[in-house]
């Protein structure tokens, strides 16, 4: 197969001819028609993450079609339209007993623990806990997207957020999962302050609904307070969608007495620990939450409210490229991430 690969961290990928991979007993081989480039698979490639084992092929957003099937899976054949959740469950620990297949103590991801979607061909483990359909209204690029940043913004507001109609929603990061964040809370009826660095990222967040945007580069301490007074006193639920000490902060300080923060954006260590107001936290008893993608069996809400056109994730999609492209726009991904969304369509690379 092609595939994306780095040898070294920090330097650019290249595109070679990799073996193909073969099912694990309970896994599945997919063809990858459509993979999305997120800021995650830049944290792995820049050498953020310290269980990656090089050569190593990024990606972990993707939809494609099953191409081989391990004599352990059931509910799957080949040529099914699949996508799946970044974090693939094990499906036997406790928390996956729980439900909480999210947080699978013995998980697999696409992209960090073995080689990802950036490539013709990716295995996948335990595919009667992971997978999900793809409808054939669906587009592979508009899948591609749902297995990490829309499912994972999908949860942090609706699930962990707990969003409720007429609240103020506070999205610090309008990147992929922020702009995901805005469109679903506003689609459930909140209110929503979009709050980034871009001015293309701002106007996408205006398109999907948001009340207000504040440009962060006004307020290089952080945007609370501009926040505060667009809402009357702060956000019901506020979000780090980016990752950064700065951006965690302020969306604490952005809540409103017994607000919800909740955490996204991964916070690289090289970035140092971020300091969180906990002063502000006991004073207005505020909650603390992390969110950490969505498991497969969750997915059914969300793409209801796809198939009703609640949803639209394909707004999200700003631009697609070919496999031979990748390198270059991943190593880009850390100075010129650009807006919206990016996907990279394997096939198109031959």
């Amino acid at each position: 197969m092609r595939a994306v690969v780095f040898e070294e961290f920090g330097r650019e990928a290249r595109v070679r001819d990799l073996p193909d991979p073969t099912p694990s007993a309970g896994g599945v081989v997919v063809r990858v028609e459509a993979t999305g480039l997120c800021r995650s698979d830049w944290h792995a490639w820049a050498g953020h993450d310290p269980d990656i084992v090089l050569p190593h092929v990024p990606g972990h957003e993707l939809a494609g079609l099953i191409e081989a099937v391990g004599p352990g899976v059931h509910n799957w054949r080949a040529g099914d339209r699949v996508t799946v959740p970044f974090v693939c469950a094990c499906g036997r620990c406790p928390a996956c007993a729980a439900g909480a297949q999210q947080v699978c103590e013995r998980q697999t991801q696409p992209g960090f623990t073995h080689w990802g979607s950036f490539a013709e061909f990716v295995a996948l483990e335990q595919a009667d806990v992971n997978l999900v359909a793809v409808p054939e209204g669906l587009s592979y690029v508009t899948a591609a997207g749902l297995g990490c940043r829309f499912a994972t913004a999908f949860r942090a507001v609706v699930g962990q957020g707990r969003v409720a109609a007429g609240e103020w929603v506070a999205v610090h990061g309008c990147g992929g999962v922020g702009l995901s964040a805005v469109m679903i809370a506003v689609a459930c009826g909140a209110r929503v302050v979009a709050v980034d660095i871009s001015r293309g990222a701002l106007d996408l967040a205006r398109a999907f609904g948001a009340s207000a945007c504040v440009d962060a580069s006004e307020h290089p301490a952080g945007a609370d307070e501009a926040v505060r007074e667009l809402t009357g006193g702060g956000a019901q639920l506020s979000l780090d969608a980016l990752g950064s000490p700065v951006a965690c902060a302020a969306s604490v300080r952005s809540l409103r007495r017994q607000g919800r923060h909740v955490q996204v954006g991964l916070l690289p260590s090289a970035a140092g620990d971020p300091v969180v107001p906990m002063a502000r936290v006991i004073g207005l008893e505020l909650e603390i939450l992390g969110s950490h993608g969505m498991a497969a069996h969750d997915y059914p809400p969300m793409m209801d409210m796809v198939r009703a056109g609640a949803l639209r994730p394909d707004l999200l999609v700003t631009s697609t490229l070919p496999l031979d492209a990748a390198p270059a726009a991943l190593a880009a991904m850390g100075s010129a991430p650009g807006a919206g969304v990016t996907v990279i369509e394997p096939a198109k690379g031959a």
